[in-house]
C-alpha cells in the first residue's frame, strides 16, 4: 500500500516538474513572440542568455530543495524567495526600480540579495535561521527604498515617489511572506537532520 502512495507522489511530482519547466520555457518565448509584433521589445542573444540563466538557476535551485525536503512550508518559502529574487533582478535589468535600468542606484538592490545569500550560508539553510534572514532582507529592501526617497534618486519620472514606495513595499512584503513560511517550516521540522 505504501509503495502505491510513493508511486502516486512521484507521478504527481513529475507532472508539477513538467508544468514548472514548461512555464520557464514559456517565459523565455514570450519576448521572442512579442518581438514579432512590436518594436518595444528588442532582445538579442545576450538578453536571452541572461534570462535563461536566471530562470534556469532558480528552477534548478528549487529542484534541489524539493529533493532535499518534503516539508511543504519550506518548499513554499524557498519558491517564494526565489520568485521574488528573480523578479527583483529582472525588473532591475529591464526597466529599473529606481529611475531607469541605467541608473546605478539600482545596484543597491544587489545588497538585498547579498544579505539573503550570506544569511542562508551562515544559518545553513535551517528554517528558523532562514526566517530571520528573510526578515533581514525585508529590512534591507526597505532601507534601499528609504535611501532612494531621501536622496531623491531616480526622481526624474512623473511617478517617482509612488513607484519606489509601491515596489519597495511589494518586495518587502514578499520577503516577509517567505519568512513566515520558513517559521511555519521550523515549527513542523523533523528532528532527523531534514533541511525543512
Amino acid at each position: 500500500m505504501s509503495e502505491n502512495a510513493v508511486d502516486k507522489n512521484r507521478r504527481c511530482g513529475s507532472h508539477w516538474r513538467i508544468v514548472g519547466w514548461g512555464l520557464a520555457v514559456l517565459f523565455l518565448l514570450l519576448p521572442l513572440i512579442a518581438m514579432q509584433f512590436t518594436d518595444e521589445v528588442n532582445w538579442d542573444e545576450s538578453d536571452f542568455a541572461v534570462a535563461a540563466a536566471l530562470i534556469g538557476g532558480a528552477g534548478i535551485t528549487f529542484e534541489l530543495v524539493v529533493r532535499m525536503t518534503g516539508n511543504v512550508a519550506y518548499r513554499a518559502a524557498v519558491g517564494t524567495a526565489l520568485a521574488t529574487a528573480l523578479i527583483l533582478i529582472w525588473m532591475n535589468l529591464t526597466v529599473g526600480i529606481i529611475g531607469t535600468e541605467d541608473n546605478p542606484a539600482n545596484l543597491m538592490h544587489g545588497g538585498v540579495l547579498v544579505v539573503g545569500l550570506v544569511g542562508a550560508i551562515v544559518v545553513r539553510f535551517q528554517p528558523r535561521g532562514m526566517a530571520c534572514t528573510l526578515m533581514a532582507m525585508a529590512l534591507t529592501q526597505s532601507l534601499v527604498g528609504g535611501i532612494a526617497l531621501i536622496a531623491g534618486l531616480g526622481s526624474t519620472g512623473p511617478t517617482w515617489p509612488a513607484n519606489i514606495l509601491g515596489l519597495t513595499g511589494l518586495f518587502a512584503a514578499l520577503w516577509l511572506i517567505s519568512a513566515m513560511l520558513f517559521w511555519t517550516a521550523a515549527r513542523t521540522q523533523t528532528p532527523a537532520g531534514d533541511v525543512g
